[in-house]
């Protein structure tokens, strides 16, 4: 595996939701946050995809047994570590894009 983290995150519903419902969910959400990409249904996150980058892949389902949300996510924690977020912070907080001198596609394959 490249250099990066991927991660699964689950989190107990408190209502029934089908995985259609929480992607529509995350797709408006994050529909215009440059360095987050939610990937097509099916697709899974990978670290290769992120490589020296500061963006985020992720995917959501609904394991409907255990009435979990489960959230797959990939980053590069080198591109989009402390010092990648550091900057994207200072950016918002000084009033620049937020993606100034963040704005690369990485090395990712």
């Amino acid at each position: 595996m490249p250099r990066g983290i991927l991660s699964t995150i689950t989190a107990k519903l408190t209502k029934p939701m089908t995985t259609q419902q929480a992607y529509e969910l995350y797709a408006k959400h994050y529909a215009d946050e440059f360095f987050i990409d939610l990937l097509p249904a099916g697709q899974m996150p990978k670290t290769s995809a992120v490589t020296g980058s500061n963006k985020v892949q992720l995917q959501v389902a609904v394991d409907q047994h255990t009435n979990r949300l489960v959230v797959s996510v990939a980053i590069d924690n080198l591109g989009k570590g402390a010092a990648g977020q550091a900057i994207q912070n200072a950016n918002l907080i000084c009033g620049l894009s937020e993606i100034s001198g963040l704005a690369l596609d990485g090395i990712g394959a």
